[in-house]
């Protein structure tokens, strides 16, 4: 957590003042902000932000639907009573339940996103955003008071200095901090299209980080202190406990979740705070998605009510092998997650091409007085984010390998790196050759940089 914290300010925070930036100064969306910025030409690197974070939205619709299909089994189907979660999740993600409430997803966020940005969106936060918090408090309280929860919250908050010698320790935490803050989506970007003039890249871009930081805390104090306390109500040692804890987020959420809140009092109730907490967190993150694509759509002269229905239309049939194959689910996630540490480079690339002083000056003229970005941007930007790019890279490719070496650069194995090549370069070489129609499409605002 304090390596996590550390890469808030090294990562997080100025990618995310990096897109603000350029939002609120060219008031465009991704596609059309690279192109002011940087040409024409490099318009291709903004398709690919989009595209990523497009392709990454169509298999998250299934993610949200997910959270919807249990929190509604755990209000009305009895969810907690089933007697093996592992073989109900099994059964659900085997059958075509996925698909109904990927479309459910899907319509719901369009629909906020249909009723525009301030009577959709800022109301939907205003609801969304306040409510995730006081569930989270909530559920974080009860399972603070749990007999055994102390143990957890001991194992989440003594520090082991000596794993900071651990290099997966630094290389995990960065990972978290680069995929949990949205840095490099190109999302924060699409929303500073609406910002206020006064607003300051750098003091929202903490608040935003800062936010998302104590969300996960909360999230974390809800679960941890919740399964030690199952284990040591089941007299199970501590090292089941980390196992539990190693099975990744689909395991640990939809299948060890309902059987540790089945063993406290109150436990439906408790059960379904928490799903209703992920589904208001899942769509607030959902709408930022779909607003980025609709925002491009509208860059290029479409009205909004016109371009929602065409992107729920395409999210949902393009997310339907996501919901049918937990396989190509997989793939996908390992391919544009993977992704978004290429984004990170266009966006420094964008920067280094004007030169980091320069777009301190021309491109984030608001952060003058208490909050302003000085030299240290400047070594952040062309020495360390590059380094973190590079290192993630090079890491996850060589666990990649380590697990699969036999087939490692087989481009039709699920989580190869050669899966991962072909499928950036096949999206790469189109938007390069489709580059000068893309830009001619784009409709630039005469306002823009």
């Amino acid at each position: 957590m304090l390596v996590w914290l550390l890469f808030l300010f090294f990562w997080a925070l100025p990618i995310l003042t990096i897109e603000m930036s350029i939002g609120k100064k060219t008031r465009v969306g991704v596609i059309a902000s690279f192109s002011q910025i940087m040409g024409n030409k490099f318009a291709w690197m903004g398709t690919f932000v989009a595209f990523v974070t497009a392709s990454i939205t169509f298999y998250y619709t299934v993610v949200t639907g997910w959270c919807l299909k249990y929190f509604f089994a755990t209000c009305f189907q009895g969810l907690i009573k089933k007697a093996n979660p592992v073989e109900y999740w099994e059964i659900f993600s085997s059958s075509w339940e996925p698909v109904f409430f990927h479309l459910m997803a899907v319509f719901i966020g369009c629909l906020i996103i249909y009723a525009g940005v301030v009577k959709g969106i800022e109301r939907a936060n205003k609801i969304f955003i306040p409510s995730l918090f006081l569930l989270l408090i909530i559920a974080s309280i009860r399972a603070v008071t749990l007999p055994g929860a102390l143990k957890g919250l001991e194992f989440l908050f003594s520090p082991n200095l000596s794993q900071l010698g651990d290099i997966k320790v630094w290389l995990n935490a960065l990972s978290q901090t680069a995929w949990s803050t949205g840095a490099a989506w190109g999302l924060m970007l699409t929303y500073a299209v609406y910002s206020h003039k006064k607003e300051n890249p750098l003091l929202t871009s903490m608040t935003l980080g800062f936010g998302d930081y104590v969300a996960s805390l909360l999230a974390a104090v809800t679960v941890i202190p919740t399964v030690f306390s199952f284990f040591a109500s089941q007299n199970l040692p501590q090292e089941q406990v980390l196992e539990v804890m190693a099975k990744g987020d689909r395991g640990l959420t939809f299948t060890w979740i309902p059987t540790l809140f089945s063993n406290i009092p109150a436990g439906s109730f408790f059960l379904a705070l928490f799903f209703l907490a992920l589904c208001v967190a899942a769509f607030s993150s959902l709408i930022s998605m779909l607003e980025l694509i609709t925002r491009i759509l509208i860059d290029t002269g479409m009205a909004r009510k016109k371009a929602v229905p065409i992107v729920g239309t395409v999210c949902f049939f393009l997310g339907l092998p996501s919901a049918l194959s937990i396989a190509f689910f997989d793939n996908q996630d390992w391919v544009w997650g993977m992704a978004l540490m290429i984004n990170g480079a266009f966006f420094v690339t964008l920067v280094l091409k004007i030169g980091p002083k320069k777009f301190r000056q021309k491109i984030i003229p608001s952060t003058e007085g208490k909050f302003k970005l000085g030299k240290t941007f400047d070594i952040l930007v062309k020495f360390l984010l590059p380094i973190q790019i590079l290192a993630l890279l090079i890491w996850w490719f060589w666990d990649s390998y380590k697990k699969n070496p036999g087939s490692w650069l087989n481009p039709f194995a699920q989580s190869s790196v050669g899966t991962v090549l072909l499928q950036w370069t096949v999206a790469i070489c189109i938007f390069i050759l489709l580059n000068k129609i893309i830009t001619k499409n784009m409709e630039v605002n005469k306002n823009g940089y």
